[in-house]
């Protein structure tokens, strides 16, 4: 018989080829995009210590962000980056996922350099 062949999703295979180009080190983490319809989940990451360093969402109460989704991704970047000075993060290895980079994907990023963090 032969083997069962399982179908990938084409944003599947984007994620499997943009994560298995990028880690991240103590010195420079990963910082992690995951967007859903209507929230934005920032998540930055020691790969070599396989654990998360800081992370934010604009799900809650207290981060009720105003606008359209595109400024309420650059709101949160703007919150998160005292997060990261905090940790002393100066440098970030950016991973977008399967997303294109665009939008709300690419507020983040110039959030983040605006911001002082080398992307």
């Amino acid at each position: 018989m032969t083997a069962i062949k399982h179908q990938q999703t084409p944003a599947q295979v984007r994620k499997i080829r943009i994560r298995g180009k990028l880690f991240g080190t103590a010195s420079r983490p990963r910082l992690t995009v995951f967007r859903s319809n209507q929230h934005l989940y920032l998540q930055v990451i020691d790969d070599e210590a396989q654990r998360t360093l800081v992370a934010t969402s604009d799900v809650g109460k207290k981060t009720m962000l105003k606008g359209t989704k595109t400024q309420r991704a650059t709101q949160l970047t703007e919150n998160f980056l005292p997060l990261l000075q905090k940790k002393g993060i100066k440098v970030l290895i950016f991973d977008r996922g399967s997303y294109k980079y665009h939008g709300r994907v690419k507020a983040i990023a110039e959030a983040l350099r605006e911001g002082g963090i080398k992307v």
